[in-house]
């Protein structure tokens, strides 16, 4: 094989080949050193690696560089960014994902290793309910400065990217087929406006068409490169549960707004919420609480409130103990204020109710 060849040639080519996965390619890659030393190997070497039958070095051995270059042409003049994972722009969250794409293709101006990145994602046939759940919790979020993260799809998808450019944040869409075309086509020209601050993001090829196994791929990296996955409304199947599930793999926040029990589209949230699947929130201060994003000036101004806020001396009690000693677990709550079982969780909940304390993981209680 020509050495000349350029290694993005290399890169393409290695994700095209049948049989060998990201997790093999990631594999192949760490022990070579590079795409083009794996493609160039000797087969006794490449056989060497575990899980690498016969069939899927005879792959290797056939790999198609000129797709891999008429794609190179297409990125060139299309101004797309290929990203290997070991190029330092991947996405650094995604990376630690263990069935992460090797290779992803960007188009836009938003920093994929930004501080702070939330997904938002939902049922494609929304309610009033969660259209307002959704746009007032990107409102909540303007004067934070987060990257907003969902699939481009009809409905939660759509009005997240939307409410996010409203409010002036960046906003990313993740594709499930490749950059050539926009996929609904009703949301090219919001595509347009997402590419000037933000993105559009896939691991797919040009040409290659939004089939139903897509999805799933595309979910996986929604959820990786996020640090929390939000499910707005959703039925008790669909891509928002599988979303909230590789995002719970993968060790991110998941947080869910409620529903009526009665109703569908809400029913995947209730579940994911009863499972201890995902957090309930009912707005952006509690996913900001929880992610600990609130900035030092609301902290401030929360604990103002605790100088003379009308408690009841249980809550009191609580309350100087934890300004004195900082967060504590609710058996030191017992033994420091003498309280009695009951008497500490009526205290707990009141507080918690108020907004003054948060409950932690782990039974651990402390001021907000």
């Amino acid at each position: 094989m020509p050495e000349e060849k350029d290694e993005l040639v290399y890169q393409i080519a290695l994700t095209m080949i049948s049989g060998i996965g990201d997790v093999y390619a990631r594999q192949l890659v760490n022990h070579f050193g590079k795409a083009s030393a794996v493609l160039n190997a000797r087969r006794r070497d490449l056989l060497c690696i575990e899980g690498m039958g016969e069939a899927r070095v005879e792959a290797l051995k056939k790999p198609d560089f000129k797709t891999a270059e008429k794609e190179i042409e297409f990125i060139q003049s299309s101004g797309i960014r290929p990203l290997f994972f070991t190029d330092k722009d991947y996405p650094s969250r995604l990376l630690h994902c263990y069935d992460s794409p090797v290779l992803i293709y960007y188009k836009g101006n938003a920093n994929l290793n930004h501080e702070r990145i939330v997904g938002v994602v939902g049922t494609r046939s929304p309610t009033d309910y969660g259209r307002h759940e959704c746009e007032q919790l990107i409102d909540g979020l303007s004067s934070e400065n987060i990257i907003i993260v969902s699939g481009l799809a009809f409905g939660v998808d759509t009005i997240a990217h939307r409410a996010a450019l409203k409010n002036n944040l960046s906003t990313v869409g993740v594709l499930a087929h490749g950059l050539d075309k926009i996929y609904p086509a009703e949301n090219r020209e919001l595509a347009k406006k997402m590419i000037e601050t933000g993105g559009l993001l896939t691991e797919f090829r040009s040409g290659t068409i939004p089939d139903r196994m897509n999805f799933p791929s595309r979910n996986r990296i929604v959820a990786g490169m996020c640090d929390c996955i939000v499910v707005v409304e959703s039925g008790k199947k669909g891509g928002s549960l599988i979303t909230a599930g590789l995002a719970n793999d993968y060790n991110r926040d998941v947080f869910a707004f409620p529903g009526r029990t009665s109703d569908p589209r809400s029913e995947g949230c209730n579940l994911l919420i009863k499972n201890n699947k995902a957090a309930l929130i009912t707005g952006a201060e509690d996913l900001l609480r929880n992610m600990g994003w609130q900035k030092e000036k609301k902290n401030k101004t929360g604990r103002q409130r605790l100088l003379f806020p009308d408690l009841q001396p249980d809550e009191q009690a609580i309350v100087t103990l934890l300004q004195n000693e900082g967060p504590q677990h609710i058996d030191d709550l017992h033994l420091k204020t003498r309280l009695n079982g009951s008497a500490i969780a009526q205290a707990l909940l009141m507080l918690e109710m108020q907004g003054l304390i948060n409950s932690l993981p782990g039974k651990i209680y402390e001021l907000n």
